[in-house]
């Protein structure tokens, strides 16, 4: 087994969810630069189906970011993960990071669907966004 350790951060995903907190490209930039002159490995770096901004910015920091990797957030569906792709193409590595809510409340109520289908649902959607 592989006693590699991987440092994924996700300021740029996770710190704009403060209230009160919003960044600019400029200042994501700056942040990624610096997470890759710390070496980290791959850096979450935004949603990109989330709205214009953060598209642009995740293809910003796609497009300056060499060292690291760069991950944008997706749903399990179709357009979030061809627009990551498509903000992330910059990059030759990249990652995208398919999140899909599985608890047994979300399932019932939200998805409507079975647990069989959630997870047909999960495996289609990570061959998608590795492909």
């Amino acid at each position: 087994m592989s006693q590699q350790v991987i440092i994924f951060d996700t300021t740029l995903r996770d710190g704009e969810q403060a209230p009160q907190s919003s960044l600019s490209v400029k200042e994501k930039i700056q942040i990624a630069m610096t997470l890759e002159r710390m070496a980290v490995d791959l850096m979450g770096v935004g949603f990109p189906v989330s709205s214009p901004g953060d598209f642009e910015s995740v293809k910003s920091i796609a497009r300056q970011i060499k060292n690291s990797r760069v991950c944008g957030l997706a749903r399990c569906v179709d357009k979030d993960i061809d627009v990551a792709a498509e903000a992330l193409c910059a990059e030759k590595a990249f990652r995208i990071h398919v999140f899909l809510a599985t608890s047994t409340p979300h399932i019932e109520s939200k998805l409507k669907r079975s647990f069989d289908k959630v997870l047909a649902m999960a495996v289609r959607s990570v061959k998608r966004a590795r492909n």
